[in-house]
């Protein structure tokens, strides 16, 4: 009998992403598929589109997701791995459950889930569950066989993640001008959220303040601060603040926006900044115009030099750390005891979202969990 292969029981991976406009005419219509439901109007639509508009109606998100696709790919063909990788958006084309639907007929029966979101929230994980079962649910009504789909841990911490981002900061600060560069502070930034998402983010035993979406990338702020004062010797003050809110603004969101704290940072006579978007994982349209437009903008109103450092992205190491996550979740489904590689003080995440992780905003089924009704 032939060994069983390495990605056992897997015989596809989906690469689940937010998806973008590609062109002026998309931008108003994905709006409307990102905000359906919740009443948002058309003239707020417009407004929020003129961010896209900048950029000629495209964001950069799709084509960062065919690289990633590309690299993942290649890793996989390079390292024996024999695993189909397609890929598939929430919000645009190639829509997820027209791409599952295309697995299914192709005959893929479990299919491990990379999110390119590395953090727990709501936005960040559950959502996405919902997203898979809607079109799991939209599937089963077809008559198709539906198969199981496992969502991958979080990988904020994996070190295919994190040492890219340290590089990235250190090529930051080589790039200010030397008379500022070992005074340069750190401004770790990540998406805001309404403070009531943050609390309950995560399994239920660490809900508080702030919850696993603040714990988490605070670990990461501190891993990558860490690994640049060893390559350096130059220990920067830093801090984690946040960037694109968005909604009501009588609701409290995570704070503060990079754009006051760069405010702070100037007045009380920093000579530099470097804005590390930990919390994307990809250029995307938030840090394109939230960061290289808007706040770069306001640094260069202070007289302030900052540098931004890149995403993840493609990067060679992230895509080999998704390699990495595959073949640890299938070990595990083999009922094998893999080493789970993470950094930091949090440890590797869990596998299955437990109930009461990233509680719902409304009532809603969500596949790839212990609630999951697609078990």
């Amino acid at each position: 009998m032939p060994d069983e292969p390495v990605t056992s029981p897997y015989d596809a991976l989906l690469l689940l992403s937010f998806g973008g406009p590609e062109g002026p005419d998309d931008v108003i219509p994905f709006l409307e598929n990102v905000t359906r439901g919740r009443g948002i109007p058309r003239e707020r639509l417009k407004e929020v589109g003129r961010h896209y508009y900048l950029f000629d109606g495209v964001s950069p998100i799709n084509a960062q997701n065919r690289a990633l696709l590309g690299a993942l790919r290649a890793d996989f063909a390079e390292n024996g791995v024999d695993l189909p990788v397609e890929w598939g958006n929430r919000n645009w084309a190639p829509y997820l459950t027209d791409t599952l639907r295309r697995m299914v007929l192709d005959g893929r029966r479990r299919i491990a889930v990379l999110a390119t979101s590395a953090y727990a929230s709501y936005s960040g994980c559950r959502q996405y569950r919902e997203n898979l079962a809607d079109a799991l649910a939209t599937l089963e009504a077809e008559g198709l066989e539906l198969p199981r789909v496992d969502k991958l841990r979080h990988y904020f911490n994996h070190p295919g993640f994190v040492r890219p981002m340290v590089d990235g900061v250190l090529a930051s600060l080589a790039d200010l001008p030397q008379d500022v560069r070992a005074g340069a502070h750190l401004a770790f930034t990540t998406h805001s959220i309404p403070t009531s998402a943050a609390d309950t983010s995560g399994p239920e035993s660490g809900h508080g303040y702030g919850g696993a979406y603040v714990a988490e990338h605070l670990d990461v702020a501190r891993l990558v601060a860490e690994a640049v004062r060893e390559e350096t010797g130059v220990e920067h003050p830093w801090q984690l603040v946040y960037q694109s809110r968005s909604g009501a603004p009588g609701t409290p969101w995570l704070e503060p926006d990079i754009c006051d704290h760069l405010e702070t940072l100037h007045g009380e006579g920093v000579p530099a900044v470097v804005m590390v978007p930990i919390g994307f994982v990809s250029d995307h349209m938030e840090v394109l115009y939230d960061l290289d437009t808007e706040a770069t903008a306001k640094a260069a109103e202070l007289g302030l030099p900052v540098r931004r450092s890149p995403t993840v992205g493609a990067d060679p190491r992230f895509a080999a750390a998704v390699r990495d996550l595959v073949l640890e979740r299938a070990a595990t489904e083999r009922g094998e005891r893999p080493e789970r590689c993470a950094l930091g003080a949090l440890g590797a995440s869990h596998d299955l979202c437990p109930v009461g992780c990233c509680p719902a905003r409304a009532p809603k089924p969500a596949a790839a969990g212990a609630d999951s009704p697609y078990a």
